[in-house]
């Protein structure tokens, strides 16, 4: 019986091309998938994802999203790890993990605020209790685990106040007391410290587990949302993985594509970031209306030496930073004053995230953001600055005629 020829749709659909799989380019190929095929009943019955064995489904990993996780294992010094469609959904997706009724969450002060609004108004419904403790006291952050906290989150520095905390001590501290500790690594973004490896000694003190904002620095373009949740414990990462399997998520290849390319450059972008920063944070300092200098790097700002104990003998001693900052400027001037500061710049957009290439402020009323250990800041108004790869002498100059413009000061150079 001779074999018909098929109809063209089939035979779209059934090629028999293959090409050659020797191939081999600067940057992975793009893998796009929900069904993965199998040979036979059999490898479909035995074929393993939970172990990155084999792949069984799109929505638990390609080729394209296990290479992406790999190689920021080996940015943050992580050894297993799990991608999210953002860095809000890798803060939830842990706390949704690791957290029953009756547990208790313990939350800097200064924590980013959308985790704070997650416990407040989703975890709260769940019978989870939420409990802030002062960042930048340790014995408060002891005095405060009760049997009932099952997690401490931890941030360094804080959201936009900037705060460095003692964070070896904090970590010496969950772990003396039992607690699981996660830490919001997005500044440091495995370039400023090493979150597996806080000693610097091969691992003996680690958080136990890091999430990560990949739409910052990662990114690196303001285009991406993605977001990352590390671990070092099988057992932990299992936990955390099934429920990011049950939850349904999952992110598209060509975000993942887009990250990919980006990290080979990570590490020039962050010490550019950081090198320019530091220039213009210096020529903020200098002006008379700005009462309190919040960059973790310079003398003085609300943690520095906890900073320099951890991330400063990076650079050949000059220490990394990432390109963001706040001032306090006096609080004799007020909104308006400010609004027209920000409005005016030319360069510096008004904007959310950071980490792009684009600068951005943001001017914030920070009382409303803060219920307890607020101490180190002082009276005023906080304006924060995330700073891009424009040129450092253009973005000075642009700040000088704002200033000029807002506060009727000459800029003192």
């Amino acid at each position: 019986m001779t074999e018909q020829a098929r109809h063209i749709s089939t035979d779209l659909v059934h090629h028999s091309y293959q090409a050659p799989q020797a191939f081999s380019a600067p940057q992975p190929a793009v893998h796009k998938a929900s069904t993965v095929i199998f040979d036979n009943v059999q490898d479909m019955r035995t074929r393993r994802w939970l172990d990155k064995s084999g792949y069984t489904y799109g929505l638990h990993g390609t080729p394209t999203t296990y290479q992406l996780e790999e190689r920021l294992c080996s940015l943050e010094g992580g050894k297993q790890c799990l991608l999210v469609p953002s860095g809000l959904s890798a803060i939830s997706t842990v706390s949704l993990a690791l957290l029953s009724a009756g547990d208790e969450v313990l939350m800097p002060d200064n924590a980013y605020g959308p985790n704070k609004d997650f416990a407040a108004h989703e975890l709260s419904r769940w019978g989870i209790r939420h409990v802030l403790y002062d960042p930048m006291n340790v014995a408060d952050l002891e005095g405060k685990i009760t049997p009932a906290t099952k997690l401490v989150w931890l941030e360094a520095p804080g959201s936009v106040s900037m705060e460095f905390p003692n964070l070896i001590a904090m970590v010496q501290t969950c772990r003396a007391r039992g607690v699981t500790s996660v830490l919001d690594n997005t500044w440091g973004a495995g370039l400023a410290f090493k979150p597996f490896d806080l000693l610097a000694d091969g691992g003996s003190l680690a958080t136990d587990v890091s999430v990560h904002a990949l739409t910052k620095y990662p990114s690196g373009g303001g285009d991406v949302l993605m977001g990352s949740i590390m671990t070092v414990s099988p057992s932990l990462h299992m936990r955390i993985k099934l429920t990011h399997m049950r939850l349904g998520i999952g992110v598209g290849a060509n975000d993942a594509e887009m990250v990919l390319r980006s990290l080979s450059s990570i590490a020039l972008r962050y010490h550019a970031h950081d090198v320019s920063a530091r220039v213009l944070a210096a020529g903020l300092q200098r002006q008379p209306a700005v009462v309190q200098l919040l960059h973790p790097a310079f003398e003085g700002a609300p943690g520095h030496a906890h900073w320099k104990a951890l991330c400063g003998s990076a650079h050949q001693g000059q220490g990394a930073a990432a390109g963001l900052f706040s001032v306090v400027i006096d609080a004799q001037f007020g909104q308006d004053a400010i609004d027209r500061f920000c409005d005016s710049l030319q360069y510096f957009k008004l904007g959310y995230s950071w980490g792009g290439p684009m600068s951005l402020v943001v001017p914030y009323q920070i009382e409303s953001m803060r219920g307890c250990g607020g101490g180190a800041l002082k009276a005023g108004t906080v304006v924060r600055f995330c700073v891009g790869l424009e040129d450092t002498q253009d973005l000075l100059r642009d700040l000088a005629q704002a200033w000029e413009k807002a506060f009727s000061q000459a800029w003192q150079a």
